[in-house]
């Protein structure tokens, strides 16, 4: 039987474990490897939208994720001096027009929930891949522990340094895209302090920076923001992140609203994170591996779709590999890539772009896309 076949996964991010999940539901054997020693709240807020939440509805998570997240009823984004850009509606509008509804939520508790639908002893942590080779009949992982595993086929969800990737196409590092990213956690508690309205779901704009506000959790007790800053060079050598400060979020929101110096004022811990780039992939698979989400086509978070675009990704390959199965996975990597390129590709463009919902516009193309509800595309994603 097809399904009988080992799936290999590397990476146990939102990307894999979807994909992990949804394999394992339509009876495939499914191993997923991941570098981490354990699992941790990383990260910190992240939006999921009703093209996403269609597919935890099939993962049966849902309502779960509902009752954790923040509904915001509104996209508000408003220029720096605090009038408003577009309302773009969410809330029960996005349920009846999409649906599905429109969450923030902290990522950590989202990927906790992901990590619970995956069966007991399928994850392996502490799995650093160093090398990997496929041998025609099947592929053979190694790792930094000393041990191995074999599968007929592997997934490549292992983010922007993917080890796959490398494998697949070569060495080649990320390159740095001239912006940063600030993050901070503020406690809910914090804001009462200040008379102002702070919205649901709000981001602030002026000619070459913003600042994506929004709440991570439904008791509405944790606030976060996320800025796009320019900035020549990256100081932080290769580093992932390095702590900021204060001072600096003042001297990149000079003269922004007092709602925003309110913010700045109320963060206890600020980080910054560099954006970083990948050219296009000329090919998505090859052999028995198959990359998807941050390892695939990696986008700049302007948009709030990156995690989206690397779960639906997940999504369609457990539908391409349950239309065919593991025995033709080369069908199936090309199903997957003619359906999924287009879309991911043109959400990339959009997110780099830095334009959307700034004004009033049509979400309609991202939100209300069900992966579900369309026959598979056959032809070449050329």
């Amino acid at each position: 039987m097809a399904n009988a076949k080992k799936i290999a996964i590397v990476g146990a991010g939102l990307g894999g474990a979807a994909a992990a999940t949804l394999l394992q539901q339509a009876g495939f054997d499914v191993d997923v490897y991941e570098q981490a020693p354990a699992f941790s709240r990383l990260g910190a807020g992240i939006h999921m939208g009703p093209n996403v939440m269609k597919i935890f509805r099939r993962m049966g998570i849902e309502k779960q994720l509902e009752l954790m997240g923040s509904h915001p009823d509104f996209w508000f984004s408003r220029d720096a001096s605090g009038e408003y850009l577009s309302r773009i509606k969410l809330g029960d509008f996005a349920r009846k027009e999409y649906d599905a509804a429109y969450i923030t939520v902290h990522r950590g508790d989202l990927h906790a929930l992901q990590m619970s639908t995956l069966k007991p002893g399928s994850v392996h942590f502490n799995k650093q891949l160093m090398q990997v080779e496929d041998t025609g009949s099947d592929v053979v992982l190694s790792f930094a522990d000393g041990t191995q595993a074999r599968a007929d086929i592997v997934v490549g969800a292992d983010g922007i340094n993917s080890q796959i990737r490398e494998h697949l196409l070569g060495a080649e590092a990320p390159t740095y895209s001239g912006w940063v990213g600030h993050r901070a956690l503020i406690p809910g508690e914090k804001l009462k302090a200040f008379d102002f309205d702070f919205e649901a779901c709000v981001k602030w704009w002026s000619e070459d920076r913003h600042l994506m506000v929004y709440y991570t959790t439904g008791k509405r007790d944790e606030y976060y923001f996320v800025s796009g800053v320019p900035q020549a060079e990256w100081e932080g050598g290769n580093a992932s992140f390095i702590d900021s400060s204060k001072d600096a979020m003042y001297d990149a929101f000079k003269g922004y609203h007092p709602t925003v110096q309110a913010l700045i004022a109320s963060s206890e811990s600020i980080t910054k994170w560099p954006l970083l780039n990948r050219k296009p992939l000329p090919v998505w698979s090859k052999g028995r591996m198959v990359l998807l989400g941050d390892a695939c086509h990696p986008m700049k978070p302007h948009m709030a779709q990156g995690a989206a675009m690397a779960i639906e990704d997940g999504a369609m390959l457990a539908r391409c590999l349950q239309e065919t199965g593991v025995d033709d996975f080369a069908t199936a990597f090309d199903l997957y890539e003619a359906n999924r390129k287009e879309r991911a590709s043109r959400v990339q463009a959009v997110s780099n772009a830095n334009t959307w919902l700034r004004t009033q516009e049509d979400p309609a193309w991202v939100f209300g896309y069900d992966l579900y509800g369309h026959e598979l595309k056959t032809e070449s994603a050329a």
